[in-house]
Formats: structure tokens, C-alpha cells, sequence
């Protein structure tokens, strides 16, 4: 619960809520501040503890899935419209949290398509050039989403020059029977140029624990050329990756195969 403030405290909550994109202040809930954003759907709350921590709530479901999985102590008591929270320990620390909020309320679930829909609204599909055109306005906003969602590092180096990054699909565009299955943040994964290379064509993929599993069709040599003897697994993953890597492993990866015949045939 929410614990009783100096106005200094208070002016530090609003200011790292408006630094961190939560610009709209909302009506106060007893000790719990409350904020929206005009560039994304979350509201949030916040709080100081008993303790002299600080407390975060969060309106959406699947924000609170992934915050969830950072292992921080979850908050006891929280105000309406908030369906989960965290406690932090310093001004820093909320920071952090927030702007990770922020990113993720971005680009989870609808928040790709909404954004590919409106843009795409008034744009033509007749012609294969048209067509070709919005798929190529989904493939940045695909991008700009892995970014967000993925802090602008590679999900498996944490190589951070967004320049150098490729927004890989798990399942590739052309096999997706919808927008939304194309625009799913969960359905990416933001790698450096090597590494979506060697994901592409089913020379890695990732396990069900997140770990990278290389094919052994990739002797030892290119292995060490690639820097692939030293991948660990992925620096987060959560439930909705999970129906996107088994189509990757099942449909894409390069096992043992019979003699004669390659993944490609």
C-alpha cells in the first residue's frame, strides 16, 4: 500500500513519470499518483512503501506479464485499474521500470497492428508494387516495435548500434495467415546482422528455455568464425515467443537430416 509523502517525493514521481513518456496526469487514488501517456495505452500508478521504496502499477495485462518476469518484489495492495505492481528502491531504479513500461505498452500484442492499420488505412492494394509497399510500411513498423520492445540491442549479444540490428521474424511474413500474426512483437527477435543470418536459414534457433541451439550442419570452424561457440540464450523471453519459436524449431531449423537431403528441400 501506498504510504504518505513529502511534496518533494511528489514532485520526483511526476517528474519521472513525464520523463519517461507518462505526460497526463490522472486523478489522485488516496497516496497513489496516477498518469496516462499521449504515445501509448498504459496508465499507471505511483507510490512511495513504509520502507522508503517506491511503487509502480500497471493497467495492462500484458505489460504486466513481461515486467513480471524481471523478478522484482511485487507490490501487496494496489488501486483500481491497476492489475499488478512492483516495488523498487530508488528514483533510478523507478526510472528504469517505467521507461520499460513505456516501451513495451508500445509494441505488445494490438499495439503494431493498430498502428500499421491506421497507417495503411487510405493506401491502395490493387497492383503488386501496391501491395509491396504496405508490406514494406508493416516491415518498419515491425522494426521500430523490435526496437522497442528489445531496448535497441541484439536479443542474444546485446550489440546496441540499432544500424547494424535486423528485426528478424520467427515466422516468416510470407507464412503468417494474418496482419496481426505479422505485427506481433513476439513473432520477432532483433539480432545483429550474423545472427539473423544464421536464424533465417535454421542454423540456430532457441529452445523452450530460451537457450541458443546451434545446427550440426555448422562444423566447429564456422562456428568459431560466426562467434556462435559462446551464445548463451536469449537476454529475455516470455510466453508469447513461445508458439513462434516451436514453428521456427519444428519448420525451420536445420536437424540431422537424411543423407542427400538439405532444409531447403
Amino acid at each position: 500500500m501506498a504510504s504518505p509523502r513529502s511534496s518533494v517525493v511528489t514532485s520526483r514521481l511526476e517528474k519521472a513519470a513525464a520523463d519517461n513518456g507518462f505526460d497526463r496526469e490522472l486523478a489522485s487514488s488516496g497516496d497513489w499518483l496516477g498518469f496516462a501517456s499521449t504515445l501509448c495505452p498504459l496508465t499507471v500508478v505511483l507510490g512511495t512503501d513504509a520502507g522508503g521504496g517506491f511503487l509502480l502499477g500497471v493497467s495492462q495485462r500484458s505489460v504486466a506479464e513481461a515486467l513480471g518476469h524481471l523478478g522484482l518484489p511485487e507490490a501487496t495492495a494496489l488501486p483500481p485499474g491497476a492489475i499488478a505492481g512492483w516495488l523498487v528502491a530508488d528514483i533510478p531504479a523507478l526510472h528504469r521500470l517505467l521507461r520499460r513500461a513505456f516501451q513495451l505498452s508500445r509494441s505488445l500484442p494490438d499495439e503494431l497492428l493498430n498502428v500499421f492499420q491506421a497507417r495503411t488505412a487510405k493506401l491502395p492494394r490493387t497492383t503488386e508494387v501496391e501491395r509491396l509497399v504496405i508490406q514494406r510500411v508493416g516491415q518498419d513498423i515491425f522494426r521500430e516495435g523490435l526496437l522497442e520492445f528489445w531496448e535497441g540491442r541484439c536479443a542474444i549479444t546485446g550489440l546496441a548500434v540499432p544500424e547494424l540490428l535486423r528485426a528478424s521474424h520467427i515466422k516468416p511474413w510470407a507464412d503468417c495467415a494474418t496482419d496481426a500474426e505479422r505485427l506481433d512483437v513476439y513473432n520477432g527477435l532483433l539480432f545483429a546482422p550474423h545472427l539473423d543470418a544464421a536464424f533465417d536459414q535454421g542454423f540456430i534457433t532457441i529452445s523452450e528455455t530460451g537457450e541458443v541451439m546451434v545446427s550440426s550442419q555448422l562444423d566447429e570452424s564456422a562456428r568459431r568464425v560466426l562467434g556462435l561457440g559462446t551464445l548463451a540464450a536469449l537476454r529475455q523471453q516470455v510466453a508469447g515467443h513461445q508458439c513462434y519459436l516451436g514453428w521456427h524449431r519444428e519448420r525451420v531449423f536445420r536437424r540431422e537430416w537424411p543423407p542427400g537431403r538439405t532444409a531447403a528441400t
